[in-house]
């Protein structure tokens, strides 16, 4: 197998993959996309950045159609409205990079953040997940009840499944690409059959992305990172915190039912 410097110097395909899940974001999409494509050039990388357009009903297509003009490096996929589970995942089976990082287009996490990842990968994990729990994890402007929130929901994640994580739901994860594919291939409540849903929908994709990785045997680090709360943010309190909770039982479900298991 490569190592990392290996593949950051194989010409003829990306390095890393960056996959944009999106839905609505004409107003983001301008401002973090150059964000990205600056840090990523700066390393002096071959990149790819998969923007996927969930069905948007604003201007995102066109936003990045316009930005894929100024930087070369940008693709877009486009989508029925159907979720971030299922966009995200049409993004990673459809990246080429070496490496496959997945964030929000809110970039709550700046991409700098990519650095420490990058050097868990380095040291053997094949799987690095953004973290706003533990020592060296900064939050800022997060409303207390979005902490509390979290908070709960991650009890029940460790009590029902296997991700014994501090923060299964920091939108910064990356992977080594035969493991993000193996993985999202593999996604039974998020993957190819997921029903259609209207408007946005904050779901537990993480937890049953982490739930197979822990059931396929991967090595994954949490990473402690910054994280900015964002004014805009599409979470539902209510709503959100029912829904989730009732996709955690499904996956303990379907992991009794040995349905993430290797084959």
């Amino acid at each position: 197998m490569q190592s990392l410097q290996e593949m950051r110097l194989t010409e003829g395909r990306p390095f890393i993959s960056v996959i944009i899940p999106a839905y609505n974001e004409a107003k983001r999409l301008p401002v973090t996309i150059p964000r990205i494509v600056s840090f990523l050039s700066s390393q002096g990388w071959q990149y790819e950045l998969i923007v996927v357009d969930d069905g948007s009903t604003d201007e995102t297509q066109q936003i990045a159609c316009q930005l894929s003009k100024e930087y070369p490096s940008i693709r877009l996929l486009k989508l029925p409205h159907r979720g971030k589970g299922p966009a995200v995942r049409e993004g990673v089976l459809a990246s080429t990079g070496d490496l496959v990082l997945f964030t929000d287009a809110d970039l709550s996490t700046p991409i700098s953040q990519l650095s420490k990842l990058l050097a868990r990968i380095e040291q053997g994990y094949d799987i690095a997940i953004g973290s706003r729990e533990g020592v060296g994890a900064r939050r800022y402007k997060e409303p207390f009840y979005r902490h509390l929130m979290g908070r709960v929901f991650n009890l029940f994640v460790r009590l029902l499944t296997s991700a014994h994580f501090n923060d299964t739901q920091c939108g910064f994860k990356l992977f080594k690409k035969h493991a993000a594919k193996d993985i999202f291939s593999n996604l039974v409540l998020y993957g190819s059959t997921a029903p259609a849903v209207k408007g946005p929908m904050v779901t537990s994709l993480d937890v049953e992305v982490l739930q197979i990785a822990a059931r396929r045997g991967y090595k994954v680090a949490e990473v402690p990172v910054e994280w900015h709360y964002s004014s805009g943010s599409k979470v539902r309190p209510a709503l959100d915190s029912y829904r989730m909770l009732k996709d955690i039982i499904r996956i303990k479900l379907n992991d009794l039912r040995g349905m993430y298991d290797k084959k």
